[in-house]
C-alpha cells in the first residue's frame, strides 16, 4: 500500500503497520485477561499483536495496544453496549473519523455511531474478533484497489 501511496495521493504515507507484541504488550494482555471480561480471542490477539495503525487507509484504522485498553478501562470503566451483563465491553480502537470500536464480553465487536462514549449508541459490526479482523483486511484490500476502504 505505501509503495504507490505518495504517487497516488500527492503526499508521503504516515504510519501503516501491524506491530508485533513486545514483552510489555504481552504482560498487559495477561493483566487484561485477569481483570476484565475480555474475550479469549482478544487476549490471544494481544499476546501476538502489539497494535494496528493504518493511518492512511481511508480516515484510518487503529487497534490500540493492550496497555492502552487497560488505561481506558481504568479511566472510563467497562462500556455498556446494550442491556445485560453480556453487553459490556472494552474500548479496543477507533477509526480516523472518531468512531470507537468496543469488544464485547460476548466476543462481538461494536462501533459507536458518534465519536463519543457519552450516551453512545452502538452497531454490531462483527460477531467476533476474527470476523472484525477479516473486515479490516477487506478494507485494506479495497483501499489498495480503488482508494475507498468502505465503511467499517
Amino acid at each position: 500500500m505505501t509503495g504507490e501511496f505518495e504517487h497516488r495521493h500527492g503526499f508521503p504515507p504516515g504510519t501503516n503497520q501491524v506491530r508485533p507484541a513486545d514483552h510489555d504488550d504481552q504482560a498487559a494482555a495477561r493483566t487484561l485477561a485477569q481483570v476484565t471480561p475480555a474475550p479469549a480471542d482478544l487476549v490471544t490477539f494481544y499476546e501476538s499483536i502489539g497494535d494496528v495503525t493504518w493511518a492512511d487507509v481511508g480516515n484510518g484504522y487503529f487497534l490500540d495496544p493492550a496497555g492502552d485498553v487497560l488505561l481506558q478501562l481504568q479511566e472510563y470503566g467497562v462500556v455498556d453496549v446494550g442491556t445485560g451483563q453480556k453487553a459490556r465491553g472494552l474500548v479496543i480502537g477507533s477509526n480516523g473519523g472518531g468512531l470507537i470500536y468496543v469488544a464485547g464480553s460476548d466476543g462481538a465487536v461494536y462501533r459507536t455511531r458518534t465519536a463519543s462514549l457519552d450516551e453512545a449508541e452502538f452497531d454490531k459490526v462483527a460477531d467476533d474478533l476474527r470476523q472484525f479482523l477479516e473486515l479490516l483486511e477487506h478494507s485494506l484490500t479495497r483501499f489498495n484497489g480503488d482508494g475507498d476502504p468502505g465503511y467499517l
